[in-house]
């Protein structure tokens, strides 16, 4: 797997939380950084793009389709 490097701010109180877990627990405070992101980020993908989704369909440019024929559509 390759990897990249980025850079974050964080506020002083995270940035201490973070460190203090790392120096607790022996890992690093990028160990934690990676973990938090890979656990959250399909989530916040889902949460976002569904927005996106969302405002198109209010705009009128997604095709919608109720329950009814969804599920009808299903069984054929």
């Amino acid at each position: 797997m390759s990897t990249r490097q980025t850079a974050i701010r964080l506020p002083t109180e995270t940035y201490d939380r973070l460190k203090q877990l790392a120096e607790r627990t022996g890992r690093t405070t990028a160990y934690y950084i990676r973990e938090a992101i890979e656990e959250h980020l399909e989530d916040m993908e889902d949460v976002y793009l569904a927005e996106q989704t969302l405002e198109r369909v209010r705009r009128g440019e997604e095709d919608v389709i109720d329950a009814e024929e969804f599920w009808r559509d299903m069984e054929d």
